[in-house]
């Protein structure tokens, strides 16, 4: 182990309980998408006072941190890591002293933990620089972004200026299906493209009594999701990964009224874009059919919400060889098929090399419930080494590209 990665061990220790205390903040007080004020302003003014130079995004949302801004005098290039700061309309009920104290509202994805090692991370780094134990002038941003779960922060960011410079990004994930000391890698795909459905169904509203005289939009919408969930798997290779889902319902008013209309709302998640284009004349030929048995008209509209995640192959090494130094060859798990989940993580992938891990967080003491669940939590030692291999991977990237310019020269 160099010299440096010693260092930065101990500042990463030394540091670990600040970086719990911030967690155990943010997850008392999430916000979700579109929300994240305080959230932002916490991180400005933390991030702030320790050096960094800062910028809030847009709408007072989200935070760019640079711990050498571009245009300094540096022969690295500017290697940039990503956290998501939203939380999820879920209401926490975990009996712990850190519970949400809003009602309703939770970091059920672990987007407290990848604000705060995210936090952590850079700022071992800087105090690392100051420590004079790097041999170059490091170039780093942290970009804290705002609307993952709607899939809108990414691009908002984007379009902000985080990406002005930057010539590579990387991020984690929270993974409640590996145990603390464990990362998980894939190169390529990683995730799933995901695309928004909606559901418009029209009828002719009625008596509850008489149906008949009704063009009943309810009776149609439970005939429309129960044919998506038969007939799209019937009609997919086994081998193409395809997952439809419709997670809401929304129509009527009163117990004896047929209302008017329905709405549906869900994702199609798929890994190919072949197939996608496939499914998506499927589901619009199913609509037609139920259209025309229930004498209903039914619009169907497809939004692209996030494309899949393409782990740039090279990142992902680094990401393995930080790891192998951080936490042992025995902590580092291939994966072996992408995840039906989707990232806005994948609109960073689309300008700059880009790659994402999954991080375990899971112990016998804490964790064990899946994602997006009332009583998710997780390890909080999986913080101490999410930051120990992501800023090994920072470094080691700087350091690599500070050392081939210089041989240019």
């Amino acid at each position: 182990m160099t010299s440096w990665q010693d260092e930065l061990d101990r500042i990463i220790d030394a540091n670990f309980d600040r970086t719990v205390e911030m967690r155990r903040h943010i997850h008392q007080h999430p916000e979700v998408s579109g929300s994240e004020f305080e959230t932002s302003m916490l991180l400005y003014q933390d991030l702030g006072d320790k050096g960094f130079q800062v910028r809030l995004g847009p709408e007072g949302r989200g935070v760019i941190a640079d711990l050498d801004p571009p245009g300094g005098e540096s022969s690295s290039g500017l290697f940039a890591i990503r956290a998501d700061i939203d939380a999820l309309r879920i209401h926490d009920e975990k009996t712990v002293p850190y519970r949400s104290k809003c009602d309703g509202i939770m970091h059920a994805c672990g987007h407290d933990g990848h604000t705060s090692l995210v936090n952590g991370a850079i700022t071992a780094i800087s105090e690392l620089h100051r420590s004079g134990a790097l041999s170059f002038q490091p170039r780093l941003r942290g970009v804290f972004q705002p609307a993952e779960e709607t899939c809108e922060g990414a691009n908002q960011m984007i379009e902000f200026g985080a990406l002005e410079g930057v010539d590579a990004i990387i991020a984690t994930h929270l993974d409640p299906n590996r145990r603390v000391g464990r990362i998980g890698v894939r190169p390529g795909v990683l995730t799933a493209n995901c695309d928004l459905i909606k559901v418009v169904i029209e009828g002719r509203g009625g008596h509850a009594a008489r149906p008949h005289e009704a063009r009943d939009p309810i009776a149609a919408a439970a005939q429309f999701i129960q044919t998506l969930y038969m007939h799209i798997p019937r009609q997919t290779d086994s081998q193409d990964a395809v997952v439809v889902t419709i997670g809401k319902v929304q129509g009527g008013h009163t117990a004896n009224v047929i209302p008017e209309s329905m709405e549906l709302h869900g994702t199609l998640r798929t890994l190919d874009a072949k197939i996608r284009d496939r499914t998506i004349k499927h589901i619009r030929r199913l609509a037609e059919g139920v259209a025309t048995a229930s004498r209903t008209e039914i619009t169907v509209e497809f939004g692209l919400a996030a494309s899949a995640v393409q782990n740039d192959s090279s990142l992902v090494e680094l990401i393995r060889d930080s790891a192998e130094n951080a936490i042992g060859p025995d902590g580092i798990e291939d994966i072996p098929r992408p995840s039906m989940g989707s990232e806005d993580f994948a609109f960073y992938g689309k300008h700059v090399p880009a790659a994402m891990f999954r991080l375990g967080c899971v112990s016998d003491e804490v964790g064990g419930t899946g994602l997006h669940t009332p009583t998710f939590d997780f390890d909080e030692e999986a913080l101490r080494y999410g930051m120990k291999v992501m800023a090994r991977s920072a470094i080691s990237w700087m350091e690599k590209q500070s050392q081939s310019s210089d041989q240019k020269a």
